[in-house]
């Protein structure tokens, strides 16, 4: 599917991936943490870790935290504790993409700001505390874990543009993952792949913003 332009008068609401877009994450520092506690290298974990059932079944709330965890001692071959799992769980996150409150910033004073992640409660319980700022900026945010859905299946879009209350192909969706992009712009969004902040700041031009 082609690529609709972004024009000025293209959009009516604006929509944020969370991870690699708003706020900036890095899970070798997981990995780093959990050899950390297992007296191994993040290398031997590294091939073990994938985005399973477990993953997915987390993400949108079907299993808790322990369940996760316990996978993981069985994926990874690591006998840590649930706490020493969440410390490195909630390591990933390093701080805010270079730039990106600015944006949100301004952007907000045109449009309303909506954010949607594929992600986890204890992520959540973290970013919410630690990032409230930046975050401050969207008038809501869709959790995956909350809705029961998450990217890129299209019922997921679908929840969150009826949500929203506008027309998919007036909201402006930023993403950093090349199957979300896809899934969005197949449910008739108007799709920015972001692979640096430029990328948001560039399509914020393009609206006038």
């Amino acid at each position: 599917m082609s690529h609709p332009l972004v024009t000025p008068a293209s959009a009516d609401a604006l929509l944020f991936d969370l991870g690699r877009v708003v706020l900036d994450i890095d899970f070798n520092k997981a990995l780093a943490c959990w050899a950390g506690h297992a007296g191994c290298t993040p290398a031997d974990l590294a091939g073990s870790f994938i985005v399973d059932d477990s993953y997915r079944h987390h993400e949108t709330g079907a299993i808790d935290d322990a369940a996760f965890f316990q996978n993981l001692r069985g994926s990874l071959g690591i006998a840590l504790s649930d706490d020493q799992f969440l410390e490195g769980w909630n390591a990933i996150f390093t701080g805010e993409m270079p730039g990106i409150a600015p944006l949100l910033a301004r952007a907000a004073k045109r449009m309303p700001l909506f954010a949607f992640s594929n992600t986890n409660p204890p992520h959540v319980a973290h970013f919410s505390k630690t990032y409230p700022d930046v975050l401050g900026h969207f008038r809501e945010i869709f959790l995956s874990s909350t809705i029961g859905l998450r990217k890129p299946d299209a019922a997921a879009y679908d929840h969150v543009v009826k949500a929203i209350g506008v027309p998919a192909q007036r909201i402006v969706f930023f993403d950093d993952s090349a199957d979300n992009i896809a899934g969005a712009r197949a449910r008739e969004l108007i799709a920015v792949h972001v692979t640096s902040p430029d990328d948001v700041a560039k399509a914020l031009a393009e609206l006038g913003i």
